[in-house]
């Protein structure tokens, strides 16, 4: 509807779209050393709220500027919030079990996809109401729950465990004596600024993060554009359809997570992962049947989104202190630089194409380099940290 209302093409969209990764990228790092500082109560309560406010605004774009600069702005206020999250679960959870945490933390996002479609779908059928199209009244509500989720946080989150009321005293201390014996066990971890920065292993690691997220946001920005081209269906049945592959990646991940954890592996499942997305993303581009298009786009979302629990427990065992506040946003902000570029090529070969097909196959190639990527490295942290189980 807002392309159409405004008269965007795909390339402009997918701009738009990519500028949010440029806001995010520039003030992700800064971000993270303020929550470091600050607390995660404070911090991601703020985030939230500006958040919310800004994708409100969304409803009184009017023009291709407007577009450009709302979306870079809400890249800059979102700026810290999923590296602070896996910062702030490093705060309470032991590496063995960091795995499962970080996939359930994530499946958050397939189930967005799953809930956010339908409604989505709902909330666009209110076109004319009260003077507003349906994409105005999407942005209006969609960027309510953010701001009363922020106020929620500011309440209740606890910054650490020594602050959590639901937790025994003997409980407190196992969870810090656990979390400080691992950062004694792990003697090449980055703990400061300047290592985060000059390490070659978190560069690497940024570099795989880019490939998946390249496929992640390409295939989530674009699904329903994706489903619709292929379904000729209405904008409701639209919303309903593209959330099946998000209840397909919210259970792989899950799944994938909890297998990472209990054979103390990463790097296989990282890999494995990766390479069935991109044969799924391979097989949607080819299999022009609606069910099996779909069926292919579900298989892989369960690998670009099953990559991502062991890809943050691999990195984050590596990182500690002001090192993990560091490297994680670098390797997050530098891999977010993919969902720029992601959307943004997938506007482009769109634009100059019938279909989706050669843009699909363009976002196969990188969790296919990333799978790659994964497989040359070793990880001797993790293994010395399981060792310690």
């Amino acid at each position: 509807q807002l392309n159409k209302a405004l008269n965007f093409d795909p390339a402009v969209f997918g701009l738009g779209a990519g500028l949010f990764f440029i806001g995010y990228f520039i003030f992700e790092i800064p971000s993270n050393l303020i929550m470091e500082r600050v607390g995660a109560r404070v911090w991601m309560a703020r985030i939230l709220v500006t958040w919310g406010l800004i994708s409100s605004a969304m409803m009184f774009v009017g023009g291709v500027a407007a577009f450009y600069a709302l979306r870079f702005l809400l890249g800059v206020a979102e700026a810290g919030f999923f590296p602070g999250m896996i910062l702030y679960l490093t705060y309470w959870f032991p590496a063995a079990a960091r795995g499962r945490a970080i996939a359930r933390f994530m499946t958050a996002t397939a189930i967005a996809g799953v809930i956010g479609g339908p409604i989505s779908g709902v909330l666009l059928n209110l076109h004319g109401i009260a003077g507003l199209a349906g994409w105005q009244w999407l942005f209006l509500i969609e960027g309510i729950p953010a701001i009363i989720l922020g106020f929620l946080v500011f309440a209740i989150l606890p910054d650490r465990p020594q602050a959590a009321r639901w937790l025994t005293a003997a409980e407190k201390a196992w969870i810090i004596s656990r979390l400080e014996g691992e950062r004694q066990a792990a003697p090449d971890h980055v703990s400061t600024l300047k290592e985060a920065f000059g390490s070659r292993r978190v560069w690497m690691l940024a570099l795989i993060y880019f490939a998946v997220i390249m496929s992640f946001y390409g295939v989530s920005l674009w699904l329903p554009q994706i489903v619709s081209s292929f379904s000729g269906m209405s904008d409701l049945l639209v919303g309903f359809v593209s959330a099946i592959p998000y209840v397909a990646a919210s259970l792989g991940m899950v799944v994938i997570g909890k297998s990472s954890d209990r054979r103390a592996e990463r790097r296989w499942h990282v890999a494995l992962s990766a390479f069935a997305a991109a044969a799924g993303l391979i097989a949607a581009a080819f299999l022009k049947t609606p069910a099996i298009e779909l069926a292919a786009l579900s298989f892989a979302a369960i690998g670009i989104w099953g990559t991502l629990g062991p890809f943050w427990a691999m990195s984050t065992e590596y990182l500690r202190g002001t090192g993990a506040a560091a490297g994680i946003a670098l390797i997050n902000s530098f891999g977010n630089l993919g969902g720029f570029l992601g959307p943004y090529l997938v506007g482009i070969v769109r634009s100059r194409t019938d279909d989706f097909a050669l843009a699909l196959l363009t976002l196969a190639v990188w969790p296919f380099i990333g799978s790659i990527l994964t497989l040359s490295i070793s990880h001797q942290a993790a293994k010395q940290i399981f060792a310690d189980r």
